[in-house]
């Protein structure tokens, strides 16, 4: 199968697939599109395929993956930190899509639980330009990383601290701020989950991803992702459904996306559903689609 055909096959099998049967899923859960599956056409490394610019976004997405919600990343907009004509344009291209832009994922802003109280308040100004671009562009949240030193408890404080500044810092913007289970302690469900009970604020909260549960990468050291997921999900005001690679049934091979999408609709959430295509092969577009397609007919199933 050529990769024109591939493409029509799986944007047709996804419109259909959520209804397979012809049951109705018990939530028609929104799907949304991670930019960091495209990093590849960004960075101009895909073969065989033309360099994607960071401006179309939105058209690549509505056009070539049927999905009209829009989670940016900051480091395809290094540079333009506070340039209000080009987040303008930005708006104006998904805006002539009919696309919603629902986040911005925070990158390299410093860390939001270090343990120098100086260093937590330099992170929260690194934040402010990308909560600024985030409100410009109609976001409901900026997605932070929670990362923090010390022993368990001192990094929920530190933690909890630098992610209350950050949600007073975002008040004028109108944004929520949540934070991905990213590595080091985040990754522990439990850890992440008590922080946000020590915020206790209703701007923070959680973006639970299915595949980021490594704590340690040096050890090898991974948290349940299925105890996770239950954990965070009572906090999430977003949900990344990441994937790596695909068996001959279109089965994500890490993550059961079946029981994953029960834990996320028991919960009670309502909102958009991330596809993040980590994978190497197939293509961005590929794997994009085959994700799309999986959690479309998880959610058949419910």
């Amino acid at each position: 199968m050529n990769r024109e055909t591939f493409i029509t096959t799986m944007a047709a099998a996804s419109g259909t697939m959520a209804f397979a049967g012809g049951r109705q899923p018990r939530r028609a859960f929104e799907i949304s599109l991670a930019q960091w599956s495209v990093r590849n056409l960004h960075w101009g490394k895909e073969p065989g395929a033309d360099k994607l610019d960071p401006l179309d976004f939105a058209k690549y997405a509505k056009n070539e993956c049927g999905i009209s919600g829009l989670e940016y990343v900051n480091s395809f907009y290094f540079g333009k930190e506070g340039d209000e004509a080009y987040f303008n344009e930005l708006k104006k291209r998904a805006d002539g899509e009919g696309v919603e832009s629902v986040l911005i994922m925070c990158d390299r802003c410093g860390t939001v639980g270090d343990p120098d109280e100086a260093k937590r308040k330099q992170t929260v100004e690194k934040h402010l330009p990308w909560m600024a671009a985030a409100q410009q562009l109609g976001c409901h949240s900026i997605r932070v990383n929670a990362g923090s030193k010390g022993s368990y408890e001192e990094q929920q404080k530190l933690a909890a601290d630098g992610l209350t500044k950050l949600a007073e810092a975002a008040k004028p913007y109108g944004l929520s701020v949540i934070v991905e289970n990213h590595g080091g302690l985040s990754s522990n469900g439990a850890w992440l989950s008590g922080v946000m009970k020590m915020v206790n604020l209703p701007t923070i909260g959680t973006l639970p991803d299915f595949g980021n549960f490594r704590i340690d990468r040096k050890t090898g050291e991974e948290y349940d992702r299925y105890l996770g997921m239950e954990e965070l999900m009572p906090f999430a005001k977003g949900v990344s459904a990441k994937s790596h690679s695909f068996d001959a049934e279109g089965n994500e091979t890490k993550s059961d996306y079946f029981r994953i999408m029960k834990i996320v609709a028991d919960s009670g959430y309502k909102g958009y559903v991330g596809v993040e295509w980590e994978g190497g092969k197939p293509g961005a577009t590929e794997g994009i689609l085959l994700t799309k397609a999986l959690i479309e007919r998880a959610v058949a199933a419910l």
